[in-house]
């Protein structure tokens, strides 16, 4: 089946709003969210916390260095037989020392090698993180924009309404001055004028409560928007191919895989404390006395062993809870396919039915302006009533409002399905911007021996 977004053309007039070249494309304040958007900042920014986590775990097999230096002070009393009272023995003496301390572990029970593994796939999974909050801020960029373009569309119709029933009530208004209807025609035309009136300020407060949510989510204020919607290639030929995209890339199932690896890394890290470990400590000090020049130098190197052969039990029973943390990991896998699998269905069968409204509200706007037409050339003859025309005149305003909403409906059930299998993001749209890299700051940060400085120079 063809899922390509068809013609816009046939609802354009409800959505312009001035010349193309000066609008706002969805191209465009999709691009403006994406560099933009405070809640994508912040799922980059923690991608970047997550990085840190790789030298963290390394750091137990780099050696540990100190330093140390003391003073002390020593002076000894006697106390005499004789006379009960205490004398100096010695004269004071200070001393003083200073000395260098160095561990190095030489092995830990491959903790280390599991542990860095272990950040190494919670990278990835922050990553695919990363990927969603790209998916749901565009959605949610791709609704606002669309809302705005709705309500919009709305108000004109709204107030073309109020326009045609001032002329109806001027007219209806006239043929009474000359006894061609009554005063319940006037006071029937009055009635749907205050109605429309009503609407339009009700519609132009969800407009401005559009407006508002735009700003917040693409970054500035709306201006002139225009419809269309250039991502056809970006949508699967298929409910089959869309299933298959889905479990192959998309970023929730991604990211639960790379959970249940990180799990399993768990598991080996804990199981590392029951194996031995082996460490030299090396010493290294200078102590001199300060009343005197005699000083002496001293070092030592020094290898351990250390075997565990009873805990408590708390490091098995760690063991057995990192092995259930894995169990569930997996089982969450499975979740997130399902889960995918059927928000792929629902967003293909949401398209489709927003397909045929689309379709059967532009029929239904063209035979309701048909109507109207002609109800309006009947009452001139005298054969149709003035509530015969406002009634039509109200069926082509519901016809209208349908399909602007039907349109609206259509193009974010599109965005809805291209997230749904994965491939919602700013390569696949092709936008206007400068891609955000999260390998760059993870390059800067995996080998970092030392530094208190971000990458970015905090």
């Amino acid at each position: 089946m063809n899922r390509s977004i068809h013609s816009l053309s046939a609802i354009a007039i409800f959505f312009a709003l001035g010349p193309a070249v000066s609008a706002e494309s969805l191209t465009e304040a999709l691009a403006s969210a994406y560099e933009n958007n405070p809640s994508l900042n912040v799922a980059r920014a923690r991608t970047r916390l997550t990085d840190e986590n790789i030298p963290i775990a390394r750091s137990p097999i780099l050696p540990n260095v100190s330093g140390s230096a003391s003073v002390s002070s020593v002076e000894r009393w006697t106390r005499s037989k004789i006379s009960g009272a205490y004398v100096s023995s010695s004269p004071s003496e200070t001393d003083g020392s200073i000395g260098i301390d160095v561990t190095q572990n030489l092995f830990r029970g491959f903790r280390t090698r599991n542990a860095v593994r272990e950040a190494e796939v919670s990278v990835l999974a922050s990553r695919e993180d990363l990927r969603a909050a790209v998916q749901d801020v565009l959605v949610a960029a791709a609704e606002a924009y669309m809302n705005v373009l709705r309500d919009q569309a709305l108000l004109r119709l709204e107030q073309r309404n109020v326009g045609f029933l001032d002329e109806q009530l001027q007219a209806a208004q006239d043929r009474f001055e000359v006894g061609e209807n009554t005063r319940t025609d006037v006071a029937q035309t009055q009635a749907r004028l205050a109605a429309a009136r009503s609407q339009v300020s009700l519609v132009r407060a969800n407009l401005n409560a559009s407006r508002a949510v735009y700003r917040q989510i693409i970054g500035n204020e709306p201006g002139r928007l225009r419809l269309s919607f250039p991502y056809q290639k970006a949508l699967p030929g298929s409910l089959k191919s869309a299933i298959a995209m889905g479990q192959e890339q998309h970023p929730f199932i991604l990211a639960s895989i790379y959970d249940a690896d990180a799990a399993a890394y768990q598991v080996k890290q804990i199981e590392g404390e029951l194996l031995p470990t082996v460490s030299l400590e090396g010493n290294a000090q200078t102590t001199f006395g300060i009343d005197d020049a005699e000083y002496s130098n001293s070092a030592s190197v020094t290898g351990r062993v250390r075997v565990p052969i009873y805990q408590g039990g708390g490091v098995s029973a760690r063991v057995r809870q990192a092995k259930e943390n894995l169990g569930l990991t997996r089982i969450q896998v499975d979740v997130s396919r399902n889960q995918v699998r059927a928000d792929v269905i629902a967003a293909w069968g949401d398209l489709d039915a927003a397909k045929a409204a689309t379709i059967s509200a532009a029929a239904e706007v063209k035979a309701a302006q048909i109507a109207l037409d002609g109800v309006q050339e009947e009452q001139r003859v005298g054969q149709r009533t003035t509530l015969d025309v406002l009634d039509a005149q109200q069926e082509l305003l519901d016809a209208q409002v349908t399909q602007v909403l039907a349109q609206r409906g259509r193009i974010v059930a599109a965005f809805r399905l291209i997230a749904a299998v994965g491939r919602l993001n700013e390569t696949q749209l092709s936008l206007p911007v400068a891609r955000y890299d999260p390998t760059e700051h993870y390059k800067a940060v995996k080998d970092k021996w030392f530094g208190l400085r971000t990458p970015d120079g905090r």
